[in-house]
């Protein structure tokens, strides 16, 4: 449903290098990072010096996320580099927080939920239902 709208910008993904994320984004640039990322200090050191050179070289205006930990290194460098960001919580959260929305909620210029309830949990965030 977002496909209208970043299909119009001058766009990159960071994703894992896994096979559906290959053919889905087959057309677009796609930027592979480390994974796992669940809590895994490894990655996320290695997603974190990603996020640095990723961020100082392609210098985007918006940086939108819908989840994964990965989001957490490029929304906090993006931040210190005065960058917008967008998170989109995960569908299948109704009542409860993600460990990555968590993290990110500091941060992020509007985070958005799928579900009304999940108001409670975030307070200042923005419902716009079904997005995925």
């Amino acid at each position: 449903m977002l496909k209208p709208f970043w299909q119009k910008h001058e766009r990159f993904f960071v994703t894992f290098d896994k096979e559906d994320a290959r053919s889905l984004l087959a057309e677009e640039k796609m930027i592979p990072c480390s994974f796992p990322t669940n809590r895994n200090p490894v990655a996320l050191i290695k997603n974190t010096i990603l996020a640095a050179k990723v961020l100082r070289k392609e210098k985007p205006d918006l940086i939108i996320s819908s989840g994964a930990a990965v989001a957490v290194p490029f929304f906090y460098i993006g931040r210190l580099l005065g960058m917008k960001t967008v998170y989109i919580e995960v569908f299948d959260r109704v009542d409860s927080p993600t460990l990555t929305g968590k993290l990110v909620y500091p941060v992020t210029d509007r985070f958005v939920v799928e579900w009304e309830e999940m108001k409670r949990v975030y307070p200042k965030a923005v419902n716009l239902g079904s997005i995925f």
